[in-house]
């Protein structure tokens, strides 16, 4: 008999889920849809949705408390970790290195192809503030120790073996387009996090990737990567 989710992984999958689901939605309704729905639009709902679950679970995130916090010396070591993905995310885009494609494309321009900011900056502040904690929560917290033990909250990010670091990495992967470039993205945050005992360094570090990411992305109009 499976035993329920703990209190704790309902934590910290319910918002990874509740973003996948909105990710689905807004591929069900490509550009020119038949109902006339701008799927673009639609992201703004994981600000309300996801940021919205992340506020309740909160205070159950210990491992984003206070005490947690990382040093200067971390947090600078995680900025560079979070550009030298980023740096390493945009080459890694030869054809061979993709799979499928993006579940739900995002071109925020307008027929005369000028960028539209109400969809941008929602957009933005998405992949840059809140998928970063998301993510990290459900990643690395979650799914990366419970590879390792069951009773993840038990298990210490310094003890975590090769073996739940590959898997949780190869799942990471499995969900993002650019396959080698999740892998090394995956392995540098699990790494980060693994080396310093912190999740915020590797929240850090995603949450520079992408914001750096998504500030490239609008000035040089490379919205695949997007």
């Amino acid at each position: 008999m499976i035993a329920a989710p703990s209190p704790a992984a309902l934590a910290r999958c319910l918002p990874f889920v509740a973003f996948m689901v909105l990710l689905a939605l807004r591929g069900a309704f490509p550009e020119g849809n038949a109902w006339g729905i701008d799927g673009r639009a639609l992201y703004g709902l994981n600000l309300l949705v996801v940021g919205s679950l992340l506020a309740w679970y909160w205070r159950g995130y210990g491992e984003l408390a206070r005490q947690n916090w990382p040093t200067l010396r971390e947090t600078a070591l995680s900025i560079a970790v979070g550009l030298a993905v980023f740096g390493l995310w945009i080459h890694l885009d030869a054809p061979w290195m993709q799979i499928g494609e993006a579940t739900a494309p995002f071109r925020p321009l307008d027929a005369q192809g000028q960028p539209l900011w109400n969809l941008i900056v929602p957009r933005w502040l998405g992949a840059a503030l809140l998928v970063p904690v998301m993510e990290e929560l459900f990643w690395r917290s979650f799914l990366m120790r419970w590879l390792q033990q069951p009773q993840f909250e038990r298990v210490v990010p310094q003890q975590v073996g090769l073996r739940a670091l590959a898997l949780s990495t190869f799942v990471f992967m499995l969900v993002h387009t650019l396959w080698l470039a999740a892998i090394v993205a995956g392995l540098a945050y699990a790494l980060l996090y693994m080396r310093t005992g912190k999740l915020w360094t590797a929240v850090i570090a995603h949450g520079v990737t992408n914001g750096v990411l998504g500030l490239w992305v609008v000035w040089s109009g490379n919205w695949q990567f997007w």
